[in-house]
């Protein structure tokens, strides 16, 4: 980890040529202020102060020339994002300018910023807890409203407030163990049996939260679903209904799909990306054959498996095959299609039967895919753990199993708190009261540059 004595600076805001109407070079440290006053020039008797927006000019100290017309914000320490002095020129958006005023900052004095180093900083300084900082990071990359909501409820303090709570309630029951090994014969007895119940009750509510994450995860990382079939059982006409856009070309010729088609929505909350397959069957043709192959790579690595067959031609021997192709565990749903062409007895062959052409049962399908894969109750979910923080909780758990396997086998105090102090950092570590240096390098070099 660089040190926080230095100042650094980064490109707060996405950047693309001809994208972006506002552009912000960050600046945070102990010289911010030094270099935003030797870059700025602001017109008329403007007030020199904190929290004040001034409007001027970055220029080039060297030459004099203006680089940018910007606004400037000075924030000084503690009031700010990190707790350090910031300074922030917003500038205009593109490509040149906003490099040019960047290129500026850094030969005045700053270094450029680490991915997550503004975060990093606000909370060694005290401004963020983990959580709350892993919360900001989740937001940015969010792909669903849902998911967003879940960051907020993190950004919030929900999730610190939680783990905080249960941490705070093995500490209290630690410390009652701790106070009778030393001095047992000074202190009433411990009611064991109320202990190991606080500890149950701790470890039940870990367990419960550990379950959740997945439904987190479902909110912010999504599912990869293939969709798989014999060639012109209408898995592009799917795709396109589902996607609401003419995104895979739709012919009565089989074999038109010959790539990997993807297209990202979200349905009800969850984000899915589809991946439209190139029809699987025996062909000559070389083309064809590269796209099968990648239908075979995206069917043995999707998260789930939507298989299309035709109702009107029936269940077939080549259906078979395609679902011996999937692999065992992955979630899998048989879809009938073109059931505007067929009697009703024979939608029965199918867990749900749609017509892609016409829309009936695609509801049905949603419904019934998100069921499938474990992500219909995801819009119950109001606080999740990622992933770092449920292996943690998972860790917290399986190490208060341990203390109360001491408390079964009635061995001595002093047994039981070597698994509940684990428990205890395990959680420590979630929030960040209880953590190494290298542990943050990791979880803040998943940032982007900027936050």
């Amino acid at each position: 980890m660089a040190t926080a004595s230095d100042t650094i600076a980064a490109v707060a805001t996405a950047i693309a040529p001809g994208q972006g109407s506002v552009a912000i070079v960050r600046i945070s440290g102990p010289q911010a202020e030094a270099i935003g006053a030797r870059l700025f020039r602001a017109p008329g008797q403007q007030v020199w102060d904190s929290h004040r927006v001034l409007y001027g000019h970055v220029v080039d100290p060297a030459t004099g020339e203006p680089v940018d017309e910007a606004l400037l914000l000075l924030m000084r320490a503690p009031r700010s994002f990190t707790r350090e002095t910031v300074v922030e020129f917003h500038g205009h958006g593109g490509l040149v300018a906003v490099q040019r005023v960047l290129e500026l900052v850094l030969a005045a004095g700053a270094r450029r910023a680490l991915p997550g180093e503004f975060s990093q900083r606000a909370f060694l300084h005290g401004r963020l807890d983990l959580t709350r900082a892993e919360a900001i990071s989740e937001l940015v990359t969010a792909r669903s409203r849902r998911a967003a909501q879940l960051a907020m409820a993190g950004l919030d303090g929900g999730l610190q407030r939680r783990i905080g709570a249960l941490r705070e309630r093995l500490l209290d029951q630690l410390a009652e163990l701790e106070a009778r090994v030393d001095f047992e014969e000074d202190l009433p007895p411990l009611d064991s049996a109320a202990l190991v119940a606080a500890l149950t009750a701790v470890r039940r509510e870990l367990e419960q939260l550990v379950a959740e994450a997945r439904q987190g995860a479902l909110l912010r990382e999504g599912l990869r679903v293939a969709i798989v079939g014999r060639p012109n059982v209408g898995k592009s006409s799917l795709l396109n209904r589902l996607s609401r856009r003419e995104r895979a070309i739709v012919t009565d010729l089989p074999g038109t799909t010959r790539d990997l088609l993807e297209s990202e929505l979200v349905l009800d909350g969850v984000p899915l990306t589809l991946l439209d397959t190139a029809g699987i069957r025996p062909t000559d043709d070389a083309v064809e054959r590269l796209g099968i192959a990648r239908s075979r790579e995206a069917l043995a690595t999707a998260d789930a498996v939507v298989l299309v067959f035709d109702l009107a031609a029936g269940w077939t021997p080549a259906d078979a095959e395609l679902r011996a192709l999937v692999p065992e565990g992955v979630p899998l749903l048989l879809v009938g299609n073109k059931a505007d062409l067929v009697e009703a007895p024979a939608v029965a062959l199918a867990d749900v039967a749609i017509s892609a052409l016409t829309g009936s049962g695609s509801d049905a399908l949603v419904q019934a895919l998100l069921q499938r894969c474990g992500a219909a109750d995801v819009q119950g979910v109001q606080v999740a753990l990622n992933a770092r923080q449920r292996d943690l909780a998972a860790r917290a758990s399986e190490a208060l199993a341990g203390s109360l396997e001491a408390a079964a086998q009635q061995l001595p105090w002093d047994f039981w708190t070597i698994d509940l102090r684990a428990a205890v950092r395990c959680l420590g570590e979630i929030t960040g009261e209880e953590v190494s240096e290298a542990v943050l390098d990791r979880v803040f070099a998943r940032f982007c540059i900027g936050k």
